[in-house]
């Protein structure tokens, strides 16, 4: 099963944010048992950044961003995702960009602490915990 994972699920578990870092990490945990986890290469720069603000020196942070790469499936951007995220409905065009991303890469699931935000998403999104219970 392919899922797409947020930017705030990969930072709670990165930055120990309670109380959503076992749920978190636990899906992390997941990957290569019959579930391939995906992020956008964009998401890289973006995790980047709030580490970098967080205090971490660029060193780690690139050893993190090396590590992310490794283990998730990255999935390059198109510009079709671009087009279709200038035609959703959906308010936020980052997470528009996101769910078009995920529904072109054929994924199950997008997995967030913001599933309101997806709520107009072509690809349902769900939290750590409740893809867990599945």
């Amino acid at each position: 099963m392919r899922v797409f994972i947020d930017t705030n699920v990969i930072l709670d578990v990165l930055m120990k944010r309670d109380p959503y870092y076992s749920d978190s990490a636990a899906v992390l945990m997941l990957c290569g048992s019959g579930v391939s986890e995906c992020i956008l290469a964009s998401q890289t720069t973006d995790i980047f950044y709030v580490m970098q603000r967080s205090g971490l020196d660029a060193t780690s942070t690139k050893a993190i961003i090396k590590t992310l790469i490794e283990n998730l499936k990255v999935v390059n951007a198109t510009a079709a995702d671009v087009q279709n995220a200038l035609a959703s409905e959906m308010k936020d065009f980052e997470d528009a960009f996101f769910a078009s991303a995920a529904a072109r890469s054929k994924a199950r699931y997008i997995i967030t602490r913001n599933e309101k935000d997806f709520r107009l998403s072509p690809v349902p999104a769900i939290s750590p915990k409740a893809f867990l219970e599945i």
